[in-house]
């Protein structure tokens, strides 16, 4: 009997689909995932968990709902929590279609959940100083009508902000599409502006996604969408029901109220590092540094896959970016001894 073959009844958008590769590779110096450095401990700010795991979390995630409200200063009834920003980027592509459009280079999962949806997506080329091309994304809005427009700022993996007047006009235009835009501001934390929370009362279209992930907490999964109530209620009715867990409720929302100050420390001591980074890894010859707003630098060197090789085998694990831009190697801010250990490898590799 012939053994059955699951690929033969395979949508055609997923045969032609990639999945988004987070692989593990064992180094004593991790700087590859935009994590934070800092250990976070549930001792540090939980003496006993006391949840009954028999039932089910609250469906709504009203507490940590909450708990984000109040220190973004906005009503709770403006956020939805998802299990990462992954899961909200998908529950908005299956709720308002497509086309989905974005500039690249970009995080990999807007296109990659457009695909496996089965939606189609266009991409718009940064210019040479990685901002935004203001005049395609406007006409391809006018032309192809995108439901949905991607933009993260700071940008992944580029490190830098998008000006905010480019952006300001791509979502005044994509109003009148009519299109949402969603400001992916995973990294605004580490950014010396604002961000894009001001102007949600200013466009109905606008919603933000954010996520506690970059910040310490990124074993537990949160993300959340900030956007009026009518734009979250339509993306709610696609929402998985209890899609985050109890014990992920508790820790974050216990992490909000009694060990945020300490996060706030380690952003400081992050952008601190960051700056000192980039001074360092720019005195080394042969290395070409990219502002960063961000919790890590992107730099070029010749033969970069040589030596993001070396690297691994001196035990420091970075993030080859190659295949997306030309010799270039993108490095998360470690520890300071980290970052320490980080130039000295890399300066011996290049012959410094």
């Amino acid at each position: 009997m012939n053994k059955f073959n699951p690929a033969f009844i395979v949508r055609e958008n997923i045969k032609k689909l990639s999945p988004y590769q987070a692989k593990e590779i064992p180094c004593k110096i991790k700087l590859d995932a935009n994590e934070s450095p800092f250990p976070v401990k549930l001792s540090d700010f939980i003496s006993e968990v006391n949840i009954p795991l028999n039932r089910y979390p609250d469906p709504e995630a009203l507490k940590l709902r909450k708990a984000l409200a109040k220190k973004m200063k906005i009503s709770y009834t403006n956020i939805m929590i998802g299990n990462g920003s992954d899961e909200l980027i998908y529950y908005l592509i299956l709720t308002f279609g497509g086309p989905v459009l974005y500039p690249i280079p970009t995080f990999a999962m807007y296109g990659i959940i457009a695909q496996s949806v089965g939606v189609k997506k266009f991409e718009s080329k940064l210019d040479s100083d990685f901002d935004i091309n203001e005049e395609e994304m406007i006409n391809l809005i006018k032309t192809e009508k995108p439901r949905l427009i991607f933009i993260s700022s700071p940008n992944n993996p580029t490190g830098n902000t998008f000006s905010t007047d480019k952006i300001l006009k791509i979502i005044d235009t994509a109003r009148k599409n009519p299109s949402i835009v969603v400001i992916d501001e995973a990294y605004q934390p580490f950014c010396s502006d604002r961000g894009f929370l001001p102007f949600l009362k200013d466009f109905d279209n606008l919603a933000i996604l954010r996520t506690l992930s970059k910040i310490g907490l990124a074993g537990l999964r949160v993300g959340y969408l900030i956007g009026n109530e009518n734009l979250l209620s339509e993306a709610n009715k696609v929402r998985l029901p209890y899609n985050v867990d109890v014990l992920t409720q508790y820790i974050a929302t216990a992490a909000l109220s009694k060990f945020y100050a300490q996060i706030k420390n380690f952003i400081t001591e992050i952008v601190k590092e960051r700056i000192r980074l980039q001074k360092e890894l720019s005195k080394i010859k042969g290395v070409t540094v990219f502002p960063s707003e961000a919790n890590f630098i992107l730099f070029k060197v010749k033969n970069s896959q040589n030596v993001y090789t070396k690297l691994i085998k001196s035990g420091i694990l970075i993030r080859d970016m190659s295949s997306t831009i030309k010799n270039a190697l993108r490095v998360t801010v470690g520890t300071k001894e980290e970052n320490k250990e980080f130039l000295k490898v890399l300066n011996n590799i290049l012959g410094g």
